[in-house]
């Protein structure tokens, strides 16, 4: 995986995380269930391409969700299901699926091992050039499939903590898609409950049921009763117009997050969760040369800063605090956090850039042997008015410090050029959505860019020793280390969580399950009016 690509899985995977979130089912059904009736949600953009190997986007995910199986499910806990695996054996370096011997792909073709040992192969191979390489799946890994046994092997090239976690989260195309993947582009070849029946860029997607399916959790099959006929997947990129669909009956889902969310509360007829979104936070650049590559920089510039007053700003008022750099529900409990972050005190951190050689020159602007502090501050513009307040807070914070700051608001598409080719910044905005502590591994270590994923050139010794520490324990077991890891990081200022985002997943007409920000296509009821 290259660094602009690495940068763009990072940067556009948090900023649309939440893209379509997922509700607990609704207490009660009051008017009782609908059969094949038609489920329909808004998605904030055009998915794109649609081939699993290259989707990096939630919104993209969340069609292929529908249409797609994986080795294992996700409880909306955060507990791992069987789902086309029936069972694991877990190594340190390998882990081996038991498959079902009864699904089929929605051509009618098998879904054997050898099937899902070919996807695992397509990702890892160079020339696919896949952005999931290295961070679902792990880098170097091999998969050997069984037929006779009904297994599938994957084998790491060191130890991997959360193998297992991370294939509930790598789609399994089989079928024609398989042999032919340009086809994938705009169609479907899985083994899930719906496949695609027609696209319409930047309009709607719908899927129609497979009559066939008889393979879901909990037993459920074609049959189930509440089950939609029919998923109607509908582009909607405003949430004010989202939130009028969804009151009228237009829409059954939606996830807000934005002030339209408000309009929800009063309304009995829509069930409303919170979730955990994206957190923000911003990175500073360690690169040769530049002052935020000083530890007395960075600490002193995260000092100056209230981030209780940064973090109401950024998230407008519903945000939460940030405990961790995973999303609920995540494997990981516990806070990275607290007790990690310097302390607010202005003058404390005006005094360790003046120890440490940054003294106010006639304009007021710091200068160490001659090079001003002057920061360039990365952010996205077309994220809500919360992030841009929040670049002009720390403008005017770090101003008072001595600090020249220089805004550079880029759009969605200009910002993995800009943060990771150009490399034109010393400090960025970028929200982060992970759901696994291993996902970001490749982003806070190793190679720089532009040659490596590593595009703040982070170098901190204690984190590269407590991930080496914990990628060698089994999941359950390697939780203390990797939320150790994650304080290291905070303490070296190396990045700075400020807010835990949230959003509004409301539904109406339906009820549903899902995990982080994706629906459980198996557990949508469709309900009649009470």
């Amino acid at each position: 995986m290259n660094a602009t690509t690495a940068a763009t899985v990072l940067a556009l995977t948090g900023l649309l995380v939440a893209s379509c979130g997922a509700a607990p089912s609704t207490p009660g059904v009051v008017g009782g269930l609908a059969d094949n009736a038609t489920f329909t949600a808004a998605i904030p953009a055009d998915p794109g391409a649609l081939d699993p190997a290259t989707g990096i986007l939630s919104v993209t995910n969340t069609v292929l969700n529908f249409a797609y199986d994986t080795l294992v499910g996700m409880r909306p806990d955060g507990t791992l299901t069987p789902a086309l695996a029936t069972k694991w054996d877990i190594r340190p370096e390998s882990v081996t699926f038991t498959l079902r011997k009864d699904v089929t792909c929605a051509d009618g073709s098998p879904v054997t091992p050898s099937v899902v040992a070919e996807n695992f192969t397509h990702i890892a191979d160079p020339a696919t050039k896949s952005p999931v390489y290295g961070v679902l799946v792990p880098a170097g890994i091999k998969a050997e499939a069984d037929d006779a046994a009904g297994t599938v092997t994957l084998t790491m090239p060191q130890p991997f903590s959360f193998i297992v976690e991370s294939a509930a989260q790598v789609y399994i195309v089989c079928g024609k898609g398989l042999k032919d993947r340009s086809l994938l582009a705009r169609h479907t070849s899985g083994s899930g409950l719906f496949q695609l029946a027609e696209a319409v860029s930047g309009d709607h997607y719908t899927l129609t049921r497979r009559q066939d399916y008889a393979w879901g959790p909990e037993g459920v099959t074609a049959r189930t009763p509440g089950l939609p006929a029919k998923v109607v997947l509908k582009v909607v990129p405003n949430e004010q117009t989202a939130v009028n669909l969804l009151r009228s009956g237009a829409l059954n889902l939606a996830t807000v997050q934005g002030p339209d969310r408000q309009r929800l509360e009063a309304d009995r007829s829509i069930a409303k969760t919170v979730i955990g979104a994206a957190n923000g936070q911003f990175f500073y650049h360690q690169g040769e040369d530049r002052p935020t590559g000083y530890p007395a920089v960075r600490k002193a510039l995260t000092q100056g800063v209230n981030l209780m007053e940064l973090a109401a700003i950024a998230a407008e008022g519903t945000g939460r605090k940030a405990t961790s750099l995973m999303l609920e529900p995540r494997p990981c409990k516990g806070d990275s956090v607290s007790g990690h972050m310097p302390v607010h005190d202005p003058a404390a951190a005006a005094a360790a850039l003046d120890a440490a050689g940054w003294r106010p020159g006639p304009d007021g602007v710091r200068v160490k042997d001659g090079k001003r502090l002057t920061l360039r501050f990365l952010y996205v513009t077309t994220h809500g008015q919360g992030v841009l307040a929040a670049a002009e807070y720390l403008a005017a914070t770090w101003k008072k410090l001595g600090a020249e700051v220089r805004l550079n608001g880029v759009i969605d598409t200009k910002l993995a050029e800009s943060l990771n080719v150009t490399q034109d910044w010393d400090v960025v905005w970028l929200p982060i959505g992970v759901a696994l502590p291993s996902q970001l591994t490749g982003f806070l270590s190793g190679p720089s860019a532009p040659k490596g994923a590593n595009f703040a050139h982070v170098n901190n010794s204690r984190y590269n020793e407590l991930v080496a520490k914990a990628s060698a324990r089994p999941a359950a077991e390697s939780c203390p280390d990797w939320l150790a890891a994650e304080s290291a990081l905070f303490e070296a200022a190396d990045l700075v969580p400020v807010v835990e985002n949230t959003a509004v997943v409301a539904t109406k007409g339906a009820t549903l399950e899902g995990f982080a920000s994706l629906v459980t296509p198996t557990s949508i009821r469709m309900t009649k009016a009470g």
